[in-house]
């Protein structure tokens, strides 16, 4: 991400955490900008160009309400609706063309021994991040701008794997996935080192559709483990692959966002983000 990129993007998350922190009073945008030292023109277009939409607009996707009411929907039908939709939303190509290879028992147990894995350094709408892929498929995708930190948790996950700081074309048709035309995606594949039961969470986390929520105790049900709820949060938690599994979509049953492994700003960002582009 170039230098002005992320500073429009920290400036963009200041403004986010202001706004849900004193939501209730519905600051204006002249309040926001000030707060983040722009005009508020200034402000506008740089929310604008980022979001695709009005910082107001942006915001009810983020509030409380909105979420509660998403949720109301997801009991009623939209959960099990999302796949039998087909492709008759834009919106839902984003997830059915993810699919999930688990690894060998083999690669899983050694560190990866035998795998030889590329990665790169890109850029995203949510800040800088890492991306990896062996001969199958994506295994590793994480926000963070430290590059050294970055590899260094790829390495830890695959201590025994080669490693070549290179982009392939499924690391290239993986990042598209951050574009507005999912007509054009192809089938981005991930292949993940996880338990029998982790594999099954994230391949839940794909039914969710893009611009809807979920909740840990609604996952369970999902995978006739109704009591496991705290098990599926643990295996969301570890999940591998960033935005590809969205994880971000999954709320507490209150309605509060709650944690996220790459910061609950950012989760706020990314909720709000994916439901102001399927709202258009």
């Amino acid at each position: 991400m170039s230098t002005q990129s992320q500073i429009d993007y920290n400036r963009i998350a200041k403004a986010i955490e202001y706004i849900q922190s004193n939501f209730k009073l519905q600051p204006s945008l002249e309040e926001v900008a000030e707060k983040i030292h722009l005009s508020p023109t200034h402000f506008q277009k740089i929310f604008t160009d980022w979001a695709g939409t009005s910082p107001k607009k942006f915001l009810q996707f983020i509030s409380l309400e909105h979420a509660k009411g998403l949720l109301k929907e997801e009991k009623l039908s939209i959960f099990d609706a999302a796949f039998e939709t087909g492709f008759s939303s834009t919106s839902r190509l984003h997830d059915l063309f993810v699919k999930i290879e688990g690894m060998s028992p083999a690669e899983y147990k050694n560190g990866g021994k035998s795998l030889v894995i590329n990665y790169n350094f890109s850029e995203s709408p949510f800040g800088n991040i890492i991306v990896a892929s062996t001969e199958k498929g994506i295994c590793h995708l994480a926000f963070e701008n430290d590059k050294e930190t970055a590899l260094g948790n790829l390495k830890t996950q695959f201590p025994n794997a080669s490693f070549f700081e290179k982009q392939d074309e499924l690391q290239k048709n993986a990042l598209s996935i951050f574009n507005k035309d999912w007509n054009r995606l192809n089938t981005v594949k991930l292949h993940l080192k996880g338990t029998d039961f982790q594999l099954k969470v994230w391949e839940s986390l794909l039914s969710i559709p893009m611009g809807k929520l979920s909740t840990y105790g609604s996952l369970a049900e999902k995978i006739n483990s109704p009591k496991a709820y705290r098990a599926v949060g643990t295996a969301i938690g570890s999940n591998p692959v960033a935005f590809l599994i969205p994880c971000h979509r999954v709320i507490q049953s209150s309605g509060n966002l709650g944690g996220y492994h790459w910061g609950s700003d950012r989760k706020q960002l990314i909720i709000g983000w994916e439901g102001s582009h399927t709202s258009n």
